[in-house]
């Protein structure tokens, strides 16, 4: 099994950046599609972006189109989530997940990481 670690979230002002960065360690990277989760206090768990194995398709909710970039290096084994342009309804706690062979968008992922929280003031 895959472990990840996310790291990069923190408080930033509406209009502000942040990049979130999943560190995989355990198995072959490679084999792995990545997404990034998020969950705010009494919502459900809804997914943000995903990326393929070789990182030339990425997948994105609404919500973050033309706002959010997902990427992977496969050397480094680290998934990343820039995030753009940021509003207040983007805060919650952002999950990386990994999965076998493709991505979906229901959070039927095979590892999880333990979520790095993400606080966007107005």
């Amino acid at each position: 099994q895959v472990q990840l670690v996310e790291s990069g979230g923190g408080l930033v002002q509406a209009g502000g950046s942040l990049r979130l960065s999943c560190a995989a360690s355990g198995r072959t990277f490679s084999n792995y599609a990545m997404a990034w989760f998020r969950q705010a206090p009494g919502n459900e768990r809804e997914f943000v972006a995903g990326i393929n194995l070789s990182g030339r398709i990425t997948y994105y909710a609404d919500s973050a189109k033309g706002r959010f970039t997902i990427s992977r290096d496969n050397d480094k084994n680290t998934c990343y989530l820039q995030m753009n342009s940021l509003k207040p309804e983007d805060t919650a706690v952002y999950f990386c997940a990994a999965r076998k062979i493709a991505v979906i968008t229901t959070p039927q992922y095979d590892a999880w990481g333990q979520g790095t929280q993400v606080t966007v003031s107005s």
